[in-house]
């Protein structure tokens, strides 16, 4: 495992993204951190298409419940900031057409942002399947190569001061600067895995990007359901760790019940319903 690079970084010198679709930047202000409970205050997306080409959208939210005061204080978003703001369910279509046919990618958007953004989407009846895109951490690459948060990787990447951390649409562009000068810093860089396997795995393509920045193998967001190294859906939580999801619901029938009626995330039980319905084919 490489503990870490020095590389002299030439200001606004970044390479360009090579793209076969869009890729969307996308970044999440919420009540909270509960993928299944809180909700969307504020949504900062930034398209950038295979010419180049840049779109934003950046949309307050009516999360239809209170922000607390403690993360008010993080973002800087208060209820009455968002009491006349759309709700999700008045925007949901316009980002569904916003999204489409476009990889995604974010700072820490594996692990929250994607699956909460699912979460939504799903509350308000509107379908998109995420697990046909490709998605690029960059907190994922950052922590794997160096080990820092988003406004150490802005000033260790890009040799600048993050201003306005917090703020949706900054962040979101410091995380497509630094997406771009990682691919500068890393492309002849080695990584060393768990298996002593050593790649050049950040290359200016998203299928590589996308496949060196997750951690695990999940089926859902939230990997409460993950593959197995024979590419077996197991569940990876409670008493059924490791067992395969179709053995569960075989020998188990009630526990698809309990897992449907309990507070697990819409994505989760969606999975879950369709392996399901797999079965009975």
């Amino acid at each position: 495992m490489l503990g870490f690079f020095v590389f002299s970084i030439p200001k606004n010198k970044k390479m360009n993204l090579n793209l076969r679709n869009p890729l969307v930047f996308l970044d999440l202000e919420t009540t909270g951190i509960n993928i299944v409970t809180d909700r969307i205050v504020e949504i900062a997306l930034l398209k950038i298409h295979p010419d180049g080409r840049e779109e934003e959208k950046d949309l307050r939210i009516n999360p239809e419940m209170p922000i607390p005061e403690h993360v008010s204080l993080i973002h800087g978003i208060y209820d009455e900031d968002v009491k006349d703001a759309p709700t999700f369910k008045e925007v949901a279509k316009t980002l569904a057409n916003f999204l489409e046919g476009a990889d995604l990618a974010g700072f820490n958007s594996n692990r929250f942002d994607i699956p909460l953004l699912a979460e939504e989407f799903l509350r308000v009846g509107v379908d998109i399947d995420f697990k046909k895109r490709k998605f690029v951490d960059v907190q994922a690459i950052f922590h794997k190569m160096e080990k820092r948060t988003l406004a150490a990787a802005y000033k260790f990447y890009c040799q600048q001061e993050l201003v306005d951390a917090h703020s949706a649409m900054a962040d979101t562009k410091a995380t497509y600067d630094v997406l771009k000068a990682q691919l500068d810093v890393y492309k002849e860089a080695e990584y060393e895995d768990n298996k002593g396997v050593k790649t050049t795995p950040i290359k200016n393509d998203v299928n590589a990007l996308s496949e060196f920045s997750s951690y695990d193998r999940n089926v859902d967001f939230v990997g409460r359901i993950v593959y197995d190294e024979n590419g077996v859906e197991v569940f990876n939580f409670g008493k059924n760790k490791g067992v395969p999801v179709e053995k569960v619901l075989r020998e188990q029938p009630g526990y698809f019940g309990w897992i449907i009626n309990s507070e697990f995330p819409l994505y989760t039980k969606k999975v879950l319903t369709a392996i399901k319905l797999r079965m009975k084919e």
